[in-house]
């Protein structure tokens, strides 16, 4: 879990705070949008519900306003995550880049402006295949949870930490060219360091205002975790023997 709280200590690093900057700031305008139009929905909402309660009851006001603002809040920490990490992946990629070269001290290949732009339908596409990955499975799970009222909001917050460290971790993955389903793989086999690092991102998206500078932050701690934890991996001149075939079969798995 440290890794995520080590993010925040490397975004405000010298060097790295612009590159964190962009993601920054469309994580902010996005969500702000969004709250707003969501806001002004929900108002509606409840003001929809209190023409049909007598008067006595409409002090209720008082109660479901919070409550619309916590609950689009907690939607908001999901849905609208998906959004911006889509919009912000190029930008994301970029920053984990400079971070790992950061950490290392070993910077990787310089490509300039134009093989960055190159980059951004690869790097789109990479995140498409990360909703096709999730977004079934994330409405398999939701429809589950009516009818599992207990044990069913565990299992939602158990995915959807999964979820956070797959999409997180995968940034500097993607920018080593790591196929998708080996980078999957790769996380299953340390369930304890992918979960739990994917269990703080996913609360720190439920707290107002500071989820605002979590995509950053996330994307910083899971290149570091990438680092200590992923590089060896996947650096053939460094692996033990066998270790390489044993990848190539962990793929199909």
């Amino acid at each position: 879990m440290h890794y995520f709280f080590q993010g925040v200590t490397i975004m405000a690093s010298k060097g790295l705070k612009r590159f964190a900057l962009i993601p920054l700031l469309i994580n902010l305008l996005l969500f702000s949008v969004a709250f707003y139009v969501l806001l002004q929905q929900v108002r509606a909402m409840i003001e929809a519900v209190q023409q049909y309660l007598p008067a006595w009851l409409h002090w209720l006001e008082y109660l479901l306003i919070p409550l619309g603002v916590l609950s689009l809040v907690i939607g908001l920490a999901y849905s609208f995550t998906m959004v911006a990490n889509f919009i912000a992946a190029p930008f994301n990629g970029l920053l984990s880049e400079k971070v790992e070269a950061h950490l290392t001290g070993k910077p990787l290949p310089n490509v300039g402006i134009s093989g960055f732009v190159k980059d951004i339908p690869r790097m789109l596409g990479r995140e498409w295949q990360k909703l096709k990955y999730s977004l079934p499975r994330a409405i398999l799970l939701f429809v589950l949870l009516l009818f599992i009222p207990v044990i069913g909001p565990i299992l939602w917050f158990l995915f959807t930490s999964w979820l956070m460290a797959i999409q997180y971790l995968d940034y500097p993955f993607d920018n080593h060219k790591i196929d998708f389903d080996t980078m999957r793989a790769q996380l299953r086999r340390q369930p304890a360091s992918s979960y739990s690092f994917g269990i703080m991102v996913n609360i720190a998206c439920m707290i107002p205002l500071f989820n605002l500078f979590v995509m950053p932050i996330a994307v910083c701690g899971a290149t570091a975790m990438w680092v200590d934890k992923l590089a060896l991996q996947n650096d053939p001149e460094q692996q033990r023997p066998g270790q390489a075939q044993y990848r190539k079969l962990d793929k199909y798995c």
